[in-house]
C-alpha cells in the first residue's frame, strides 16, 4: 500500500508542477506548442534530452542486453556522449542559425517540398511502427514485473501488457497533445532527476545485497564470479561485434542525437544557440554515469538470478522488485513511469509537429492558419497514439530482445536520413532528386538485406555446417555469424553508399540554384565561448571510462 500511496503522490506533485510552469504559455500558438516558446534553457534541454533518451525501452532493453551479454554494451551509453558533441557543435549551430522548427523543415529549403515531405513519412513511421509501441511495451513490462500484476489482477501477462499500454498511453495522449512541449520538458527536468538519484539506487542495492552489505564485497564477487560478462569486447557472435564501435554503431548515433526530431526539438525550443549548446554538453557529461543506471544492474541481475529469467527483459525491473525497499518502489515506479510517459509524449508532440508544419500546410490545407495547424497535428497525434497501443503488446514476440529489435529496426531509415541530412548541411549543388533517391531506394536496400539476404546467408551456412559434422551450437553460431555482416556493418557499407550516390549526382546534375544558408533573428546565434574546450574534457571523460571496464 506504501508504494501505491507513493507512486501516486509523486505523479501528482510532476503533474501540478509541469501545469502550473506552462499555465502561461500560449499553446495555441504554433512556437508555443511546438517549441515551448523557444524559452527553455541549459538545464531544462538537458533535463529533456535525457528523460526522452533514458526511457524504460532504454533501461529494460539495455539492462536486458546487459543481462544477456555482459558490459560490452555500454558502448551505446559511451558513443551516444561523443555523437551528442557532434551535434552541439557542428550541427546546431547550422539549424537554430536558419531558424527551423523542424529537419524536414531544413530539408525543404536545403532540396525541395517534395523531399521535406519523404522525410517527415519516414520520421513519421518509425515513430509510430518503432519507437511508439517498444516505450509502451518496456513500460507495461516493467510495471507488470516490478509490481507482480499478473498474480495481483489474476491475469495472463498478455492481457496485463494490454492493459498497461492503453492505460500509459492515454495518459500520455492527454500530456503531450494537450500541453504541449513546455509541460513535457517541465515534467522531463523534474523526472530526469528523480530517475538518476532512483536509477543509481537499484546497483548499490543490488550491490548491497551480494556482497551482504558491502559495495565493495558485493562489486567484488560480481566481478570475480563472472568476469565474461565484464568483457568489453564481446563475442564473436555477439550482438555488437566491437567493430562496429567504428562503422553502424557510430551512424546510429549520430541519427539519434544530431538528425532525429524528437530529440532535437527540445534543442530548437532553446532561448538561445549557446543556452541550446550548453544543455546538449551538459546532456552529454551525464551520459559519463548513465552505464551504472543501464547496464550495471543487468549484469548484477545475472548474478542474482543465476541468469535464470524467462524473458532477459524481465532483468531490470526483476532486480528493482527483489532489492529495492518498499518505501522507495512505489517513487521508483512514478519515476520510470514519468520516464515512460516523457519519451512517448516527446514522439507524439513531434509528430504532431511533423504532421502539422510539414504535411497538414502542403497537402491538406495550404492557407490554414497556426490555430488550424496545431489542431490538425494534435488530432494526428491521437491517431499515432492509437496506432502505437494496437501495436506494442506484439512486441513479446521479438526473438533478439527489445532492443536490438529497435537498433535492427531503426537502421532501415537512420542511414538514409542522416545522409540526406549530412549532405544537406555541408554541401551546397547536390540536388533534391538526390535525396529523395536516397531517402526511397536506401531504405529498400536495407530491407532486403536484414529481409532477405540475412537470413539467407546464415542458413545455408548453419545448413553446411550440419552437412559437414558439426553439432557443437557455439561453433554453428560463429559460423553463421561470419557468413553474412553484422547489421550495423551493413549500416555503414550503405551510408558510404549513400553519400557517394548524392555526391556524383551533385557532379552530373548539380542544383542550378545553388543553396545559400539563411540567418535567422528570432534568437542569439552566438555560439557558447567554452563548448570546444567542455566537448574534449567530456570525450576523454567518456573514453578513458569505456577504455578502463
Amino acid at each position: 500500500m506504501l508504494s501505491i500511496i507513493s507512486f501516486i503522490g509523486f505523479t501528482a506533485l510532476v503533474a501540478v508542477i509541469a501545469w502550473y510552469a506552462t499555465r502561461k504559455t500560449d499553446e495555441s500558438s504554433a512556437d508555443g506548442f511546438y517549441l515551448a516558446g523557444r524559452s527553455l534553457g541549459a538545464l531544462t534541454i538537458a533535463g529533456s534530452l535525457l528523460l526522452t533518451n533514458l526511457s524504460a525501452e532504454q533501461i529494460v532493453g539495455l539492462n536486458g542486453s546487459a543481462f544477456k551479454e555482459g558490459l560490452m554494451v555500454m558502448a551505446w551509453e559511451t558513443l551516444a556522449a561523443i555523437a551528442i558533441i557532434f551535434g552541439a557543435i557542428f550541427l546546431l549551430p547550422k539549424y537554430l542559425g536558419s531558424g527551423i522548427t523542424t529537419i524536414p523543415e531544413f530539408i525543404e529549403t536545403r532540396f525541395d517540398k517534395q523531399t521535406k515531405a519523404l522525410l517527415s513519412l519516414l520520421f513519421l513511421i518509425a515513430y509510430t511502427i518503432v519507437l511508439l509501441p517498444t516505450i509502451l511495451y518496456s513500460g507495461s513490462l516493467a510495471f507488470s514485473t516490478m509490481f507482480d500484476l499478473p498474480e495481483m489482477l489474476g491475469m495472463s501477462q498478455n492481457g496485463v501488457i494490454w492493459i498497461c499500454v492503453w492505460s500509459i498511453g492515454i495518459i500520455g495522449v492527454i500530456y503531450a497533445i494537450f500541453g504541449g512541449l513546455k509541460a513535457v520538458a517541465v515534467s522531463d527536468l523534474i523526472n530526469a532527476i528523480g530517475l538518476l538519484v532512483g536509477g543509481l539506487l537499484i546497483p548499490i542495492f543490488g550491490l548491497l545485497l551480494i556482497g551482504d552489505g558491502s559495495i565493495g564485497d558485493g562489486l567484488s564477487t560480481l566481478f570475480n564470479s563472472n568476469p565474461e560478462k565484464f568483457n568489453v569486447r564481446g563475442a564473436v557472435d555477439s550482438s555488437i561485434p566491437f567493430g562496429t564501435l567504428f562503422t553502424g554503431m557510430m551512424l546510429a548515433q549520430i541519427y539519434y542525437w544530431g538528425t532525429n526530431q524528437s530529440i532535437l526539438q527540445r534543442v530548437f525550443a532553446a532561448k538561445s544557440l549557446k543556452e541550446g549548446q550548453k544543455g546538449m554538453l551538459l546532456a552529454a557529461f551525464v551520459k559519463f554515469i548513465i552505464p551504472i543506471v543501464v547496464v550495471l544492474p543487468g549484469i548484477i541481475a545475472w548474478h542474482v538470478f543465476d541468469g535464470n529469467l524467462e524473458n532477459a527483459d524481465q532483468a531490470y525491473p526483476a532486480l528493482v522488485k527483489k532489492v529495492l525497499p518498499t518505501a522507495f518502489l512505489g517513487f521508483f515506479a512514478a519515476v520510470l513511469f514519468g520516464a515512460v510517459l516523457s519519451s512517448f509524449n516527446s514522439l507524439l508532440n513531434s509528430s504532431a509537429t511533423l504532421f502539422g508544419f510539414d504535411l497538414y500546410k502542403q497537402y491538406f490545407k495550404k492557407d490554414a492558419t497556426e490555430k488550424e495547424t496545431v489542431k490538425a497535428g494534435k488530432k494526428f497525434g491521437l491517431i499515432v497514439a492509437a496506432i502505437a497501443m494496437l501495436i506494442a503488446p506484439f512486441i513479446a514476440n521479438a526473438p533478439d530482445g527489445l532492443f536490438s529489435y529497435i537498433q535492427q529496426s531503426l537502421g532501415s531509415l537512420s542511414v538514409p536520413i542522416l545522409a540526406v541530412v549530412l549532405v544537406g548541411v555541408y554541401t551546397k549543388k547536390v540536388p533534391a532528386i538526390g535525396a529523395k533517391l536516397v531517402l526511397s531506394v536506401g531504405v529498400i536496400l536495407y530491407l532486403i538485406s536484414l529481409i532477405v539476404l540475412e537470413p539467407y546467408f546464415r542458413g545455408a551456412a548453419e545448413v553446411q555446417a550440419i552437412a559437414d559434422g558439426i553439432s557443437n551450437a557455439g561453433e554453428i553460431s560463429i559460423i553463421k555469424a561470419n557468413a553474412y555482416p553484422h547489421y550495423l556493418h551493413v549500416m555503414g557499407i550503405l551510408f558510404v553508399l549513400n553519400i557517394l550516390v548524392m555526391l556524383l549526382l551533385g557532379k552530373i546534375k548539380p542544383k542550378k540554384d545553388e543553396y545559400i544558408p539563411k540567418q535567422t533573428e528570432i534568437i542569439d546565434t552566438t555560439p557558447w565561448k567554452h563548448a570546444i574546450t567542455v566537448s574534449i574534457i567530456i570525450a576523454i571523460l567518456v573514453l578513458t571510462t569505456y577504455f578502463i571496464f
